[in-house]
């Protein structure tokens, strides 16, 4: 099969190498998936280009993302039929050297889940780790119902699909932005207030949306850069879901503020979460998928030979969406 890989971290154009390598077989409670996109991830480019932590393997096919149809089905699998269309996540990560950036991918049966007729391969590969952290990082602490959600970075991947899940649990969301089209994005997503954190006072426009009380719950994609503010707008018995810190990943935590606000502070990270949760996120994504018609934002595409093109457009840091590669031939 044709795949990307590389050998050693760096430079996506100095790493990379496009080529062909042995065609994966499905194992005993596995599935192959004949990749059709691969969805490309911040922690994904951070792993290969060394910034994330050191190579576990001596060579990595990255991304981790992927949705396509399944081709085989190993020994112990009953949940999925040959031609079945999926989406995946999690396919390169601690514990597995080879992920989507690949014509086929052979992984764990729990990492793949049914996608929609209506939901196309790109739509589908966008959806994985961004998905599944915002509603890991919404849900795992139970309802939302009636609740104030504050999804920090809501034109974000992880942001994006935070804010459509919240308003889907009936809770009520304000949105952190940094531009007017990132503020269109997180409108169309169905916030409710949008507070550019760069030109509005966040403190004063919270607590005025909520009438002094505060948030009720916090999706924070920079927990060390944003805590100072964070900490104005939570309320009693709050939580803080943490999926990221990049702009401080040493901050100083002001404990005796969290021990009067009663706040619970979550930190989470996909790959290191217990079955059950990810189970639970599957099964619910599958139920939001199916409730209605969902945005799911592509920011672009490109060819699987043109993977290294993919991973700087995730680097520069402008992108509203995920960046996908398209893997079929």
């Amino acid at each position: 099969m044709k795949a990307v890989w590389y050998e050693r971290a760096g430079a996506a154009e100095d790493v990379l190498i496009f080529g062909d390598m042995p065609t994966p077989i499905a194992g005993p409670g596995e599935v192959r998936v004949r990749l059709d996109a691969s969805g490309v991830n911040p922690a994904d480019v951070a792993r290969r280009g060394g910034g994330y932590r050191a190579m576990d393997y001596p060579r990595v096919v990255p991304n981790s993302d992927g949705a396509g149809l399944i081709d085989q089905i190993g020994a112990g699998v009953s949940r999925f039929s040959l031609g079945q269309r999926v989406w995946l996540f999690n396919g390169q990560r601690n514990g597995r050297a080879f992920g989507t950036a690949a014509e086929y991918i052979a992984l764990d049966e729990k990492l793949v889940t049914a996608l929609p007729d209506d939901v196309t391969f790109a739509a589908g590969a966008t959806l994985g780790i961004p998905a599944m952290t915002a509603w890991c990082c919404l849900y795992a602490g139970g309802s939302l119902l009636g609740k104030t959600v504050f999804v920090a970075g809501g034109a974000g991947a992880v942001g994006h699909y935070a804010i459509q899940l919240a308003k889907w649990g009936g809770a009520r969301v304000v949105a952190s932005v940094s531009s007017a089209a990132k503020a269109d994005q997180a409108r169309h997503a169905g916030a409710d207030l949008i507070v550019n954190y760069k030109t509005d006072d966040v403190i004063e426009q919270v607590t005025a949306f909520t009438a002094g009380r505060g948030v009720d719950h916090v999706v924070d994609v920079d927990f060390g850069g944003n805590i100072a503010t964070t900490l104005h707008i939570m309320a009693l018995n709050s939580t803080i879901a943490v999926y990221a810190s990049n702009g401080n990943r040493t901050p100083q935590l002001p404990m005796r503020d969290v021990m009067e606000k009663c706040i619970t502070l979550r930190a989470l990270v996909l790959f290191a979460l217990p079955w059950d949760v990810l189970h639970a996120a599957q099964a619910d994504m599958s139920r939001w998928l199916a409730a209605g018609t969902r945005i799911h934002n592509i920011a672009s595409e490109f060819a699987l030979s043109d993977t290294a093109q993919a991973h700087r457009a995730v680097e520069r840091g402008d992108k509203i969406g995920t960046v996908i590669v398209r893997c079929a031939p």
